[in-house]
């Protein structure tokens, strides 16, 4: 008897989970969402509130602020583990880079429980700075300023230096000059970073932003000459900060090694020369999205643990070396502090070239072929799969060539594919059962998946997925205590061939299909995407102008949980406006153009297409679906005043 256990192996979630979702004796994932096992949510109790409130529709995005709480902590807390381990004399400073979620409520919640460890954010531009300044970060806090910075930025920075800790941190040479110019006519003494290149390079997939040729950063001799600029003027005090990012998702421990050790003897050197505070080690500490432990893209073949021990021994190690002293430890460990706070629940609506069907007896006047591939779904069996399967192939083929040579119908054509079709799902089962892992069946088993349409858009709700190949877990959320009966794909509801989720997590490559369970014809079919809290809200785009999921924020309490927030997701008119269709006069527009088009409108036809357009203006972006997955039909009555030209 399949058991829930069976589902955590088969979807890998103790590997990809970090101890925050597991199965329940019902079938359904529940969430910890700081990891104590008193304290759980039952997705399915959710998706049940969520439906009972009848205010937001699916899908819905889910956030747990407790997890930042917990990533957070346990950040920080395996740094000063280290720390205490190898008798560091210095300390370390977690800092937030404000790229990996902008969402002002994600934001609040980082500031809000990092503020026990003086938590502090980096920004990459004037619009990140002046988010950043409007949620009131502790003073003592730093807030460092990198990217590329016109006068704006850098006079903003610099007037907010005695309010803010902020640290502008030269990303190209050339700003140098332009900081001490401002902080000059602003009577300021900046405090000051500098991002330095180093040789080595990071790993997986961002393995590009770091090295020689990265986009930022100072070369070793234009390092010197900062800092011989900074002597000549007599505020060599106001270097700060050595900074350096060899990449974001760094997959393997030994690029980290040698990196930090080249960091660590220029900081070392640098600090003889100024009397430099803070050692930024930047972002990059991974995420196992596939759960493998791998080196892979999607993965990390270290821990949190291993990371800050690393981190902390080498520059240690190197500082004792040079005999400086150790700088307080900055990261930026935006995605291993995001990631795994959100997830995304959708329905699925329905299933494409499902190629179900029933065996047909063929009819004397059908061509052979149909006979054949008749002959070859009633024979096949484990023995003989294979040369069933290729003969098969043979009598496709032939009644493909009959079709364009006229000598067959549609009907023929339509009952031969389906007959191949049906060997071919038979062969694929066979090849399964006899643990067949030639490419010829991996590709077959594939081929005869089925296709479920998802309600959501992966441009929208995951864009990592489709545009660098990002692999996110997805699993079904409920029904977890039976044995899948299928092997499927997810596609969305855009209009795009891309809008399919090809890889699902599994092993270090990823799976090219997901084991999914039948649907039922009066009970909605669940999925969730996970580890989606770091860069999917705000790369998301608007493909098909399908907007923003609904939110939905959830605490745990003692034995309880309860909804904190809910943020409602787009609306057609919220869209339309943003892509500039000035919708105020929308309906009244086209009602216009119909009148334009026809001597008359009926009063009563007027009022059915003012209720529809002003109904659909309102209404969520995506599949609207009732409990039992049909589409809803419900109609709101006019509620706009019409202009008397109409009437």
């Amino acid at each position: 008897m399949w058991k829930a256990e069976d589902s955590i192996e088969l979807y890998g979630i103790e590997n990809w989970g970090n101890g925050y979702f597991s199965v329940n004796d019902k079938g359904n994932i529940i969430i910890f969402p700081n990891k104590d096992r008193t304290q759980s949510v039952d997705i399915m109790d959710l998706i049940e509130e969520i439906e009972k409130s009848r205010d937001l529709e699916f899908p819905v995005l889910l956030r747990f602020p407790q997890m930042l709480e917990d990533r957070i902590n346990e950040i920080t807390g395996s740094f000063l583990g280290s720390i205490k381990e190898f008798s560091y004399k210095g300390t370390y400073q977690p800092i937030f880079p404000m790229k990996v979620n902008q969402r002002k409520e994600v934001i609040e919640y980082i500031i809000k429980y990092g503020a026990k460890h003086k938590l502090g954010l980096e920004v990459g531009t004037k619009a990140e700075l002046l988010a950043a300044l409007s949620l009131g970060l502790p003073k003592e806090a730093p807030l460092i300023c990198n990217g590329y910075k016109d006068e704006d930025y850098l006079r903003l920075a610099l007037s907010i230096h005695n309010i803010n800790n902020i640290i502008i941190v030269v990303d190209l040479f050339e700003e140098i000059f332009d900081i001490l110019k401002y902080a000059d006519i602003m009577g300021i003494v900046p405090r000051i970073g500098m991002r330095v290149k180093l040789f080595a390079r990071g790993s997986g997939r961002w393995v590009e932003s770091g090295g020689e040729s990265a986009k930022f950063g100072l070369s070793t001799s234009e390092a010197l000459e900062l800092m011989k600029i900074l002597k000549e003027r007599g505020i060599t005090d106001s270097l700060k900060m050595i900074h350096f990012h060899i990449g974001s998702q760094i997959t393997d421990i030994r690029t980290i090694k040698n990196a930090m050790n080249e960091a660590a003897r220029i900081y070392a050197k640098a600090r003889k020369m100024a009397n430099i505070e803070y050692l930024n080690v930047g972002g990059g500490l991974s995420v196992d999205y596939n759960g493998s432990n791998t080196a892979t893209p999607s993965s990390a073949n270290y821990s949190l643990r291993e990371y800050a021990n690393d981190v902390v021994y080498t520059i240690q190690k190197i500082c004792e070396d040079e005999d400086v002293p150790c700088p307080t430890i900055v990261s930026e460990s935006g995605r291993a502090i995001a990631a795994y706070h959100s997830m995304l629940i959708f329905k699925i609506i329905g299933k494409k070239n499902a190629k179900d069907s029933l065996l047909r007896t063929p009819k004397e006047e059908d061509p052979i072929q149909i006979d054949d591939l008749c002959s070859a779904f009633k024979e096949i069996n484990i023995e003989n799969y294979k040369e069933h399967y290729h003969d098969a192939l043979q009598y496709r083929d032939e009644l493909y060539d009959s079709f364009n040579l006229g000598n067959i119908g549609l009907e023929e054509r339509a009952k031969g594919e389906t007959l191949f079709w049906m060997v071919c799902k038979k062969a694929a089962f066979l090849a399964k059962q006899a643990e067949d892992d030639s490419d010829e069946f991996l590709e077959l088993k594939k081929l005869v998946s089925q296709k479920y349409i998802g309600n959501f858009s992966l441009f929208q709700s995951v864009p990592d997925m489709w545009g660098v190949e990002q692999i996110f877990p997805t699993i079904p959320l409920h029904r977890l205590n039976e044995m899948p009966s299928e092997r499927g794909r997810i596609v969305d509801i855009t209009c795009d061939s891309d809008g399919e989720i090809k890889r699902y997590a599994g092993d270090s490559e990823g799976l090219e299909y997901l084991e999914m369970h039948s649907l039922m014809e009066n009970e909605d079919y669940y999925l969730g995407i996970f580890l989606l809290g770091a860069y999917q809200d705000t790369l998301g785009d608007f493909h098909n102008l399908l907007g923003c999921a609904h939110e939905v924020h959830v605490m745990a309490e003692n034995d309880d949980w309860y909804i904190c927030q809910k943020v409602e997701g787009d609306t057609c008119k919220k869209l339309l406006d943003f892509f500039n269709y000035e919708t105020k006069d929308y309906i009244w527009e086209i009602m216009d153009r119909c009148v334009t088009k026809k001597e008359y409108i009926h009063k009563k036809e007027q009022e059915v297409i003012e209720a529809e357009l002003n109904r659909t203006l309102k209404g969520y972006t995506y599949f609207i679906t009732k409990p039992n997955g049909t589409a809803k039909s419900k109609v709101d009555g006019p509620d706009l005043q019409r202009p008397e030209a109409l009437r």
